[in-house]
Order: C-alpha cells, then sequence, then structure tokens
C-alpha cells in the first residue's frame, strides 16, 4: 500500500530506499523489532519478520491506541479517553528516521526500529512524546536558536535473586566474581570487574548508532554509567536515550542480571539520576550560551530561571513514579532544591566548568526512571518561558547548596498527588505540551498513583501485622 500524498509531506518519516538499502546491506536479518515509547517510557511494540517490514516503511504499521495510554505495569486507563471510549481504535505507528539498525543483543539476526505515531489522516498523534517534544522545539524557532542535548543516565545492574534476608544485591561480575559492597566511585576495578559487559554494550550500542561515549563506575556497588554525545537534534538525543535503556537491559539480560533505572533501588545508597545537558545553538551553529562569565551570560541566566519557575509545575514528569521521590536525599548527589550554581554537584541546575564555548546547564533533578523525551520536553518549556519573560535566577549558590538548602528552607516538591495536582493546575504546561496530552498524562498518572496506594506491601506486614 501507498503511503498518501499527506503522509509523504510529513517530515521525521523513514523513507522506503531507507529499508532496502538497509536489508540489502543486512541479509543476515531475518527478525525486527518495531517499537514504541510511550508516556510511561515502557517500549512496546511487535516482532516482524523480515519479509513484513517494507510495508511499515511503504504505509504504516497499525498500532492500537491504548499503547498511548497504559500505566507504567501496562494496564488500561479508560479516563485517558483512548480505551473503550475511543474503541481501542487504530493508530498509523511510522519508522523514524535513522533507527532501523541492528540489535545484535536479541541475535545476530535481530534489527529494530523505532516508530512514531500518526493519526489516519497522517497528522502526528498529538499524545506521543515525540510529538509532543516536536512542539516545544518549534517554539524556538521565533528566537533562532536551536536545542542541543545530551542525556546522561545512571543504572543500576542487579542479581536476579533475591537473597533470603532479602533486598536486592549486585551481582557477581562477568569478569572476575567479585560482587562489590564497597561505593567506589570511579574505581578502575569496577570497570574491571565489569568489562565484558560493557565491552558488549559499546558494540551493541554502536551497532544501534548510539554516540557512546566515557563509562564510569558511579556512586554506589553497581552503579555504572555510559556518556551520550550531545546532539544540535534534540528529538533525536532523546531517542538515544531510549535505544540506550533497550542496549544496556537487553545486554545485562545476555549476562544473566538485570539493569534498572529505577530512581531509588536501594536504602542508604544513592539513587539513579537522568542529567539533562542543555545548551542553545545560534543560527551559525555557535553555542548562544557561551561566555568568558563563569555564571553565564544573560540568555543562560533566563533559561535557569524559567526552568525554576516552571520546575513545580513540571516535576510530574521529572519525577514521574512513586519511588522517584525516595532518590531526593541530600548528600547522595541528587538535588534536594530548586537552586543553581557554577560547577557545583549540590545544586538542581549546575553550570558546568570549562572553556566558554563548552558553557551549558546540566538539570540535575530529573530521574533515571522518567521518559527522556517527556523530560526534555519539560526542561526545553522551561527554559522557553525564562528567556520569553526574561526571568532572573536569583544569585548562584557557592558552597554546600544541601546545608544552605536546610538553612532556607529550600526543596524540591516532594509528594507524588501534589506534584499531579500542580501539573493539572498549570495553564503554561497544558500550552507548551498540548491539552490532550496534558489531560491524558494527568488522567494517567493518577490512575497509577490510586493503584500504588491500593497494593498491600511486605513493608505493611512488617510494620502493622503484629503492631497495630
Amino acid at each position: 500500500m501507498n503511503t498518501t500524498p499527506k503522509a509523504q509531506a510529513q517530515s521525521g518519516i523513514a523513507t522506503v530506499e531507507e529499508c532496502d538499502a538497509f536489508l540489502a546491506a543486512n541479509p543476515q536479518i531475518e527478525n525486527v523489532q518495531v517499537f514504541f515509547v510511550n508516556q510511561s517510557g515502557v517500549p512496546r511494540g511487535k516482532n516482524l519478520r523480515r519479509r513484513d517490514i517494507r510495508p511499515v516503511f511503504e504505509y504504516a504499521r497499525m498500532l492500537p491506541g491504548t499503547m498511548l495510554a497504559l500505566d507504567i505495569t501496562g494496564n488500561d486507563v479508560e479516563e485517558s479517553g483512548f480505551v473503550m471510549s475511543d474503541g481501542d481504535a487504530d493508530r498509523l505507528g511510522r519508522p523514524v528516521p535513522g533507527t532501523f539498525a541492528p540489535a545484535p543483543w536479541l541475535g545476530d539476526d535481530f534489527a529494530q526500529v523505532m516508530l512514531s505515531v500518526y493519526e489516519l489522516d497522517g497528522s502526528p498523534c498529538d499524545v506521543d512524546p515525540r510529538h509532543v517534544l516536536q512542539r516545544v522545539i518549534d517554539r524556538f524557532k521565533e528566537f533562532e536558536l536551536t536545542p542541543v542535548i545530551a542525556c546522561e543516565l545512571e543504572f543500576y545492574v542487579i542479581d536476579r535473586k533475591v537473597p533470603e534476608a532479602g533486598g536486592r544485591r549486585g551481582p557477581a561480575a562477568p569478569a572476575t566474581g567479585h560482587r562489590s559492597k564497597d561505593i567506589q566511585v570511579y574505581g578502575l576495578r569496577e570497570l574491571d570487574d565489569f568489562q565484558p559487559f560493557l565491552s558488549d554494550v559499546y558494540k551493541f550500542g554502536e551497532a544501534a548508532g548510539l554516540p557512546l561515549e566515557s563509562a564510569i563506575s558511579e556512586n554506589a556497588p553497581g552503579q555504572l554509567e555510559i556518556g551520550l554525545r550531545h546532539r544540535a537534534d534534540a528529538l533525536r538525543a532523546t531517542d538515544d536515550a531510549a535505544i540506550y535503556k533497550r542496549v544496556i537491559k537487553g545486554t545485562a539480560n545476555r549476562y544473566g542480571f538485570e539493569a534498572t533505572f529505577m530512581a531509588k533501588p536501594h536504602n542508604g545508597l544513592a539513587g539513579s539520576g537522568q542529567h539533562l545537558h542543555v545548551s542553545l545553538a545560534d543560527r551559525g551553529g555557535k553555542n548562544a550560551f557561551a561566555s568568558d562569565d563563569p555564571t553565564g551570560n544573560d540568555l543562560l541566566r533566563y533559561a535557569i530561571g524559567g526552568m525554576k519557575a516552571l520546575l513545580g509545575d513540571s516535576m510530574a514528569i521529572f519525577a514521574p513514579n512513586a519511588n522517584s521521590y525516595k532518590r531526593f536525599q541530600a548528600n547522595l548527589y541528587a538535588p534536594v532544591a530548586p537552586n543553581w550554581g557554577v560547577n557545583n554537584r549540590t545544586v538542581g541546575f549546575r553550570v558546568t566548568a570549562g572553556p566558554a564555548s563548552s558553557r551549558h546547564i546540566e538539570h540535575r533533578i530529573c530521574g533515571a526512571d522518567a521518559n527522556s523525551t517527556l523530560a526534555v520536553a519539560a526542561l526545553l518549556a522551561g527554559i522557553h518561558h525564562g528567556l520569553k519573560h526574561r526571568i532572573d535566577p536569583g544569585p548562584p549558590i557557592v558552597g554546600d547548596g544541601y546545608t544552605q538548602a536546610a538553612e532556607h528552607g529550600w526543596s524540591l516538591p516532594r509528594d507524588w498527588s501534589k506534584t499531579l495536582d500542580a501539573f493539572e493546575a498549570s495553564a503554561v504546561m497544558q500550552d507548551y505540551l498540548g491539552a490532550r496530552f496534558h489531560r491524558m498524562f494527568t488522567a494517567i498518572k493518577r490512575a497509577e498513583h490510586d493503584r500504588f496506594l491500593g497494593q498491600v506491601t511486605e513493608l505493611d506486614y512488617e510494620w502493622y501485622l503484629r503492631n497495630a
């Protein structure tokens, strides 16, 4: 079936020529996973045979609308308006350019391609996170600026076997069998222990088209991070983050352990953040934040001012799950307040050190569990808001941001229900992200919140069974 002229006119859809070139260059590929990442950040899709993939590029793959409106456990949320009241109607899943690539962690004969969702008339579906982000990116045209983004995601490797004492622990390292109990931040032995796993991550990630950079042992046993290079295409940068999670999890699976981007998997240890690095490029491609002043120029300060101003409205996206809020603890390298500083990891918004040409902001509040596409959309909404209204962020923090936050009573929103209230009430977020997405996200996360609170957990039994 041929695409309609309207669909052909849409940008951001991969061509049949891209499909044919890939298949010709990769005769070993027999299976292709097509996947879409919904608002909860969970990839969902299908396994197709080689013979079935060209029609996806010629027209589309039909996707049930419920894929757009599932909670993180995969349950329907009728209140979203995308389930029975919509007849669970199909939408079009169309391939994203540049994402048809080998997926060797699944097997030598596997490839993958990311899909983005369109309505049957060919128009972008306004609740697909990729289209939500594109709406915000387009707003920067009025300033003749282009967002430059990198997503930096921490993760833990976890043993699949739960000890009898409960809790979770790191796996025996592939190279040595050692099971680390020490923090050993930036430890090289810890990298050596996991080198077979890391080598495969690099090999598989590069096959998938990821711009992978340095690997480090992070601030807890079993916590790792591999950097992603920044891109002047913010949408592609968040596609990288989604594919990165698939590569990390899939590679861990081959080694017999789990990799998790859960925000706070262990008591008493650092949580996993998703640090969003952002600058703005001018028409000539130069960094518009560049300044010899370490605190940045007016444009950079307005950007921070806007992010601070909209933080309460957007916290439900940066911290989307019940577990997300357990990460925000002082002295564990997670922010606890909406403060900013220069070359300072105790604050929420860090202006990085280095040459003037590299000046950018590291947004440290977002958790690794957040949907990267939506997180960047909310981040850029804040920046655009700050530029438009020339919002002063106030003076930067110097020294220990944790102590100063406690002294002044500054804090991040820490109550999941209240952050959902703030998001729902925000006309500004509705304007930036779109009215229908705003309603749908609120409905899904409220349903998820209520379902979570309705569960009786092991901790309930430990605290209340005998004592109540």
